[in-house]
């Protein structure tokens, strides 16, 4: 079955994804003395790019024919999120290592960024399979995730802020809101993992009784 799910794995797009954020990412050797200042916008940017990619986990256009088969959902979902772990852990050691050491955010606090934007970016992905029935819900996913991000930078309350600089002095409690997120895209995630007993369709009407 690993095999089988390899090779339905859109490699592609969350390779493109990858390779945008780690050139983003890569800028940062580039900037000179605004490099201080930049970098973690940069690397906020790489980021998102990887989460971008991640949406794509679980387009799979055979997913109707694949539907029937004995193995669980939670278990061909799990198994995607399993293969693409090492990949994901991979690819954030070599972002960090491109920015320099000396304007390197605190890699803990923004390790904690990274991990709460791709676990939104896989929850997402799960529960639009779980309630539409397309196959490739991918591409509206990254648009809404992309839309999301940039309507938080604008619009999110200050006294809740989450993109904030490192010096400034609501860093800590912006992390401590990080950590919720984080909490709260797993719970959601874990819970639409299971089997779906009505499907919607991606206009909101509710679909067919299905147990696909």
């Amino acid at each position: 079955m690993v095999g089988a799910v390899c090779r339905t794995l859109p490699l592609g797009m969350v390779g493109s994804a990858g390779a945008a954020g780690l050139l983003m990412a890569a800028l940062t050797r580039t900037t000179g003395e605004a490099g201080e200042w930049l970098a973690l916008p940069l690397l906020r940017a790489a980021i998102l790019a990887f989460a971008v990619g991640l949406v794509f986990l679980l387009d799979d256009p055979a997913r109707h024919t694949t539907s029937t088969v004995p193995t669980p959902r939670p278990v061909r979902t799990g198994l995607r999120v399993a293969l693409v772990l090492p990949l994901m852990t991979a690819w954030w050691t070599v972002a960090l290592l491109l920015v320099p050491r000396d304007i390197r955010p605190p890699v803990a606090d923004i390790t904690l960024e990274a991990a709460s934007a791709f676990a939104l970016a896989l929850t997402a992905a799960v529960i639009a399979v779980r309630h539409t029935d397309l196959t490739h819900p991918g591409p509206r996913l990254a648009a809404g995730l992309l839309t999301s991000a940039v309507l938080t930078l604008l619009f999110w309350p200050d006294r809740w802020a989450l993109f904030v600089p490192v010096q400034d002095d609501r860093w800590a409690a912006a992390h401590d809101r990080w950590a919720v997120v984080l909490a709260v895209a797993l719970l959601v995630g874990v819970l639409g993992v299971g089997e779906p007993v009505r499907r919607w369709s991606w206009r909101g009407g509710p679909g067919r009784r299905s147990y696909s």
